[in-house]
């Protein structure tokens, strides 16, 4: 999933530089967001939603950032009235890693972006669906890839 939040960080430092991102908690947040899933591993594999404050509190309790954290209890949940457009980066790239589109997440980006660019929505539309077109294109494969790495359960 990180590599995925990479390359939707260099795609808004390409076609976006004057909008302000933090980059680097994106990627923070792209590389831990699951992290809960240490304590629930039958979350790996399944459905649940534990791990996302069990996530949190890990992060905490080994002194990152609240602002950091809140990636892992919040990548599910882009109708907060604060989410910030790095939590919804976030969560955009934990959908597309599957190749998962949800409209809905989009259209949120989309606004941000139009926003930001005083382009029309349309033309951010576009160019956001041409990204997450090409970067769903793998998700097959890295499904695949952990499918062949089954979560034993400790006995």
């Amino acid at each position: 999933m990180h590599d995925v939040g990479c390359r939707l960080v260099d795609w808004m430092a390409r076609e976006h530089p004057a909008v302000p991102l933090d980059a680097g908690a994106v990627l923070f947040g792209a590389a831990t967001h699951d992290i809960g899933k240490t304590l629930h591993p039958e979350e790996l594999s399944g459905p649940g939603s534990a791990h996302e404050a069990a996530g949190r509190a890990l992060l905490l309790a080994r002194g990152v950032e609240p602002a950091l954290a809140r990636f892992a209890a919040g990548h599910a949940d882009w109708n907060r009235p604060d989410i910030t457009l790095e939590d919804l980066l976030v969560s955009v790239a934990d959908k597309i890693w599957k190749g998962r589109r949800v409209q809905e997440l989009e259209d949120l980006v989309v606004a941000r972006l139009a926003a930001a660019s005083g382009r029309a929505v349309w033309e951010e539309f576009l160019a956001f669906d041409d990204v997450l077109t090409a970067l769903g294109r793998d998700a097959d494969g890295r499904l695949a890839f952990q499918a062949a790495y089954p979560v034993r359960q400790p006995r």
